[in-house]
């Protein structure tokens, strides 16, 4: 509930103070449930806004060509969704964000927001386009669009982004292609983006980075290459690296020569 004070500082988003007596549901002149501070339809505060339109469902539509911003925004996440078209050429991308994320993946109006000018809209489309859309914003001009992408694309597909021009994408891509791309994957320019190839590649894999420039990429290859492997990595230039490679050569040889032992005895 309002405070007094919140009362009698409730002020709309031009910073007028407000009038129940000049609203158009105040002094029960319509059958609107509101209350001054906590839920109003022009209060510059969006959650009092989206308290009013919770309450009142069926008023959200009628607010669409409001002048602010957020209380056409708020509108949008509750009117029916076969008024949302509406507001698809909204001029405030807050707007069309509301509006992303409730139409119907299927309709026409949906894919329409894949071409939208500003990238916080296309980043919602993102985050629900069905694959046959996400192929559309594959190459996005925006790298973290792109990467959303490469998060929910099917495997399949994702041969088509392992050349990305970004490597926060590419590092996704290596995160999630099939296997048989992990050797050109690890061949990036990019550490991160190798690390991410390196750390699912197959012991039979591995051996083709054992001469990678960063220490770190070689560390991770000598903790999964198969011990019969690792002699190349015992003169490696980074101490880390040797000291991890004695003490698997060494596990190895003791389970090695442990069998011949019994034996023996």
């Amino acid at each position: 509930m309002a405070t007094t004070t919140e009362i009698e500082e409730a002020r709309d988003w031009q910073g007028e103070l407000l009038n129940c007596a000049a609203c158009e549901h105040g002094s029960g002149k319509s059958n609107a449930r509101c209350q001054l501070g906590h839920a109003c339809v022009h209060d510059r505060y969006a959650r009092r806004i989206d308290r009013f339109f919770r309450w009142n469902p069926y008023l959200a539509k009628d607010y669409f060509e409001h002048p602010y911003f957020e209380t056409r925004a708020v509108a949008a996440k509750h009117a029916e969704l076969f008024y949302l078209p509406r507001l698809i050429d909204d001029p405030d991308e807050t707007v069309r964000q509301s509006v992303a994320q409730r139409l119907p993946l299927h309709s026409r109006h949906f894919r329409g927001l894949l071409g939208d000018p500003h990238r916080e809209v296309r980043v919602r489309v993102a985050e629900r386009a069905e694959p046959k859309d996400l192929v559309t914003l594959m190459d996005d001009p925006d790298y973290f669009v792109r990467q959303i992408v490469a998060r929910r694309l099917p495997c399949a597909l994702l041969v088509r982004m392992v050349r990305d021009r970004d490597p926060q994408v590419r590092k996704v891509v290596a995160e999630r292609v099939a296997t048989e791309w992990l050797p050109t994957m690890a061949g990036d320019a990019d550490l991160a983006v190798r690390l991410a190839a390196v750390s699912r590649m197959s012991p039979g894999q591995l051996k083709l980075m054992i001469r990678d420039p960063d220490w770190r990429v070689r560390y991770e290859v000598a903790s999964r290459l198969d011990p019969t492997e690792l002699e190349p990595l015992r003169a490696d230039p980074d101490r880390e690296v040797r000291e991890l490679v004695e003490q698997r050569l060494a596990d190895y040889w003791h389970r090695t020569e442990l069998p011949k032992a019994c034996q023996q005895g």
